[in-house]
């Protein structure tokens, strides 16, 4: 049995790794952020892969967030849940880059239980104009059309949804 000293260790020494690879993950994430030439949102109209039309014009007036994404990318499925979640308290545009036909996408987000706004970047012209190389990539503009924050690599809900927040200020 564990006695008071050796749980006060143990947990100490859990936080500090839990705080040590959220720096490292966020110097990273960092490091790997596309550099865009322009840091404000370009208007984007297009039909979504479930037929709507869509525009950020709709957004204006409050943060989005734009998520690049792929269906064959293993980090973008144990985050789409936290994606998932942030759409239901915020804006959220996601393209999903090479993942097949509209159809496909659709079929993808009906059995992960998704209804998250996407666009299908089946040729990556998007990502190219984002600049961006690695997947998950999501892109914070805030309330203005400014570029708040960007991250590569898996986020969590909290970090996400705080970002947001700061975003909608």
């Amino acid at each position: 049995m564990l006695n008071k000293v050796n749980i006060k260790h143990w947990a100490k020494e859990i936080v500090l790794t839990a705080l040590l690879l959220f720096v490292v993950a966020n110097v990273i994430s960092y490091i790997r952020a596309p550099k865009l030439p322009d840091q404000t949102l370009s208007k984007i109209s297009t039909v979504l892969t479930n037929e709507e039309l869509y525009s950020t014009f709709d957004d204006e007036g409050k943060p989005l967030l734009i998520h690049f994404w792929a269906t064959w990318c293993p980090t973008c499925k144990l985050e789409a849940g936290n994606i998932q979640r942030i759409s239901e308290h915020f804006s959220v545009l996601s393209i999903a880059v090479k993942s097949g036909s509209d159809t496909e996408i659709n079929d993808y987000l009906n059995e992960h239980d998704l209804d998250f706004k996407v666009i299908n970047d089946e040729h990556a012209i998007l990502s190219k104009k984002f600049s961006v190389e690695a997947f998950p990539t999501s892109f914070i503009y805030n309330k203005e059309g400014k570029l708040s924050f960007t991250e590569v690599g898996y986020t969590s809900t909290v970090s996400l949804y705080l970002k947001m927040w700061w975003a909608k200020l």
